[in-house]
């Protein structure tokens, strides 16, 4: 670990430098005399939980607002921005994460919103077609300028936002949480960007929490911890488990809780379950009453495809489930609930949760049969008596009346596993239980799942991240290609045992 001071005569360097900044909303010192320094064509990682001040400088260096102490340089010039239009016109731009388009417009209109070309005293669109249409190819996107944002993918999207900061010169971008709605296939290219630019000279802020991205596309790694330095490494090729103790201050094995014995008892029993599409083929395993079973593989295992067709979200070929020895219905997802199955979705945002709908409505619409009244009316109060509970038990920090859009990813996810535990569920799967969850929100959500496992319930986890599988699980099964490689016991199931059988 090497502290990020820069050396002697640093002011004449090309980059950004950040020198003792820090920043108070009232009462929360969020921001606490940090430094930091980004050269030329590199990538900088910049990790912390939720609030450990990485938005607040973030912030700072694209002209949001200012610091309250400290001083920035910008190619060996004085950088103090007072909006976002200053950080811009010096060539530095923060691409956030949810998107901040204007669906109805073209990309090149969105390219240069609030800066459009004019000539002879009228807009230029051939001109703007022409330089949009210049960043994009440099991105490797081939579509017209003149198609409509709505239409695009969010990878797409992401482009244009990119394009927008690089048409306009930005030899600095920070990426806040850049693939937490991509795919595998879609965070590979945009790491390809990356690295194509980082080759021209542009210079990257990397702002994520899926640390196991961070090797392949950072240079250097600092940590932020309650707003203050906590560490920095010269190198990026670090092992996911030192990145989160750094971030969270204590070793690993404290982070995940200790689970119990599971029973001797089946809860649900797959037998030869096959995908009607070949994302997995000839599945089989049993799952007992309070048994966490984790699910491990790389992209393109079949992960996903397989929980859905158990919990009937999606049809199969061949094959069968059974719950407590009665044989779920294919592709029926009524049939499954009803015999206890529930599926937390891997993307919350679109699967899981009414984004505007309260939190109380949220749990309502999956339990409409005990919070209707005589008639078949809908009892406020009983809606409200619902979801107090449903929060007090999950914790969920946020008021019943509270929209979902306002909690922050954590609170979110327990929203979406207290509105099934409302129905008391025998099997419960979770997809991806905290992707684009910090750190420190991650333990609760880890308490959550041993204790639904403590409660009897057969307890299904599938996670990109190996450390949560391995941390979590008595049994994990591995998937490649869509096919069974082996199950293997918590003391058998090690990081390494576990990639031999997925890239076998």
């Amino acid at each position: 670990m090497t502290t990020s001071t820069p050396t002697p005569g640093g002011d004449q360097r090309r980059g950004l430098i950040v020198r003792g900044a820090s920043k108070r909303f009232g009462a929360t010192q969020a921001l606490h005399s940090i430094d930091l320094e980004v050269r030329p064509g590199e990538c900088v990682a910049l990790l912390g939980e939720n609030g450990a001040g990485k938005s607040t400088l973030a912030n700072i260096i694209a002209g949001v607002f200012p610091s309250d102490t400290g001083e920035m340089t910008w190619d060996g010039q004085p950088y103090a921005p007072t909006a976002p239009g200053d950080a811009l016109d010096a060539g530095i731009g923060l691409i956030h994460q949810e998107m901040r388009l204007l669906p109805d417009l073209s990309i090149s209109e969105n390219v240069f919103v609030g800066r459009q070309l004019m000539s002879g005293g009228r807009l230029d669109r051939k001109e703007m077609d022409r330089r949009a249409h210049e960043q994009l190819q440099r991105l490797g996107l081939d579509v017209s300028p003149r198609r409509m944002v709505r239409s695009l993918r969010v990878a797409a999207q992401q482009q244009v936002e990119i394009a927008k900061a690089l048409a306009l010169n930005a030899r600095l971008l920070i990426l806040d949480e850049p693939t937490a709605a991509l795919g595998g296939e879609e965070t590979d290219h945009l790491f390809e960007q990356v690295d194509a630019l980082k080759a021209q000279g542009v210079s990257f802020i990397y702002v994520s929490h899926r640390l196991e991205e961070i090797a392949r596309i950072c240079d250097r790694v600092v940590v932020l911890r309650d707003g203050e330095w906590v560490a920095s490494h010269e190198t990026a090729q670090l092992p996911v488990r030192q990145l989160v103790e750094d971030m969270v201050g204590r070793k690993i094995e404290d982070v995940f809780p200790e689970v119990t014995a599971p029973t001797d008892q089946a809860a649900i029993v797959v037998d030869g379950l096959t995908s009607g599409d070949g994302s997995f083929t000839d599945v089989s395993f049993t799952v007992h009453q309070g048994e966490i079973f984790g699910i491990a593989g790389i992209v393109g295992a079949g992960r996903t495809e397989l929980v859905r067709a158990i919990a009937g979200a999606d049809p199969v070929a061949a094959g069968t489930v059974m719950v407590e020895g009665k044989q779920l219905k294919p592709g029926s997802s009524r049939d499954a609930i009803t015999a206890g199955v529930v599926l937390v979705p891997e993307d919350r945002k679109a699967q899981g949760v009414v984004l505007d709908m309260s939190i109380a409505d949220n749990i309502a619409v999956a339990n409409l049969d005990s919070v209707a009244g005589p008639g078949g009316f809908i009892g406020p109060r009983r809606v409200r008596e619902v979801a107090d509970e449903a929060c007090r038990i999950m914790t969920v920090k946020g008021r019943p009346e509270q929209a979902a859009r306002t909690l922050s990813g954590g609170n979110q996810q327990k929203v979406v596993i207290a509105k099934w535990l409302e129905r008391k569920p025998r099997v419960v799967i979770l997809d991806e239980p905290t992707r684009g969850i910090d750190v420190g929100a991650r333990e609760s959500i880890y308490d959550v799942i041993v204790d639904l496992a403590r409660q009897g319930m057969a307890v299904i986890v599938v996670s990109s991240e190996l450390e949560e599988v391995l941390g979590l699980s008595h049994r994990v099964m591995v998937l490649a290609r869509g096919r069974q490689m082996g199950i293997l016991d918590r003391e058998e199931a090690t990081d390494v045992a576990v990639m031999q059988l997925a890239t076998a």
